[in-house]
Parts: C-alpha cells; sequence; structure tokens
C-alpha cells in the first residue's frame, strides 16, 4: 500500500484529502505544519507528499527546501497543493527541484489528482 504524506493547516481540507485517499486504497498520514510535515516525511518515508505552501511553524517552500537538502528528501516525489495565484518566480523555484508537481486546489478536482497521484507514484 502507497504511502502518502498530507502537510495542510486547513482542517476541512485535510479531512476531504485524507478520507478521499484512504478510500482510494491509500495509506494515509499527515501534518499540519510544515516543521513536523518535514520531520515526518524524513522519518516516514512516504511514496508522495501532498504539500500546502501557506503553513504554520514553517512554510512550505521552506519545508520543500530542507526536504531536498536531506539525503531521504532529495528525490522525494512532492505535489504543491495551494490556493495561491500561480507566480512564475515561485512555480520556477517549485519544479526545480524535482521530482515536483504545482497544482492550483480550486482549479484541480479530486479525480484529477488521483489521476496525478497515480501517474507519479
Amino acid at each position: 500500500m502507497k504511502k502518502i504524506l498530507i502537510v495542510e493547516d486547513e482542517p476541512a481540507y485535510l479531512k476531504l484529502l485524507k478520507d478521499f485517499l484512504t478510500r482510494e486504497g491509500f495509506s494515509v498520514i499527515e501534518a499540519e505544519d510544515g516543521k513536523k510535515g518535514l520531520d515526518m516525511a524524513i522519518g516516514e518515508n512516504p511514496d508522495l507528499v501532498l504539500l500546502d505552501i501557506k503553513l504554520p511553524v514553517m512554510d512550505g517552500m521552506t519545508m520543500l527546501h530542507e526536504l531536498r537538502l536531506n539525503e531521504k528528501g532529495k528525490n522525494m516525489k512532492v505535489i504543491v497543493l495551494t490556493n495561491l495565484d500561480p507566480n512564475p518566480d515561485l512555480i520556477e523555484k517549485t519544479i526545480s527541484g524535482q521530482p515536483t508537481y504545482y497544482l492550483i486546489k480550486s482549479d484541480t478536482k479530486l479525480s484529477e489528482l488521483i489521476s496525478k497521484i497515480e501517474e507519479i507514484i
């Protein structure tokens, strides 16, 4: 069973993602801030991380940067899920650390998300 780490501080969206992915047959672990997310990513070695950008304690981009500096996290698959408007600099910074993908929450249906997850892992 593939393991997905969701790093999301919005409780309703976290529950939606967790319930959906669990029904789809994934093992789901969760963190509500970037620091916990980083610790869990390194400690749990998930197959994929779904990462929000606006997070307490440590924002998602800092978490992603720190993850890429770690031997266990440098090639970890990450989907950045955010409601922030696409900023060309942010997207370039995000995708330059492959394997990383960038999706806008409000533009992405759960069925599209699951297709992307299955494509990646």
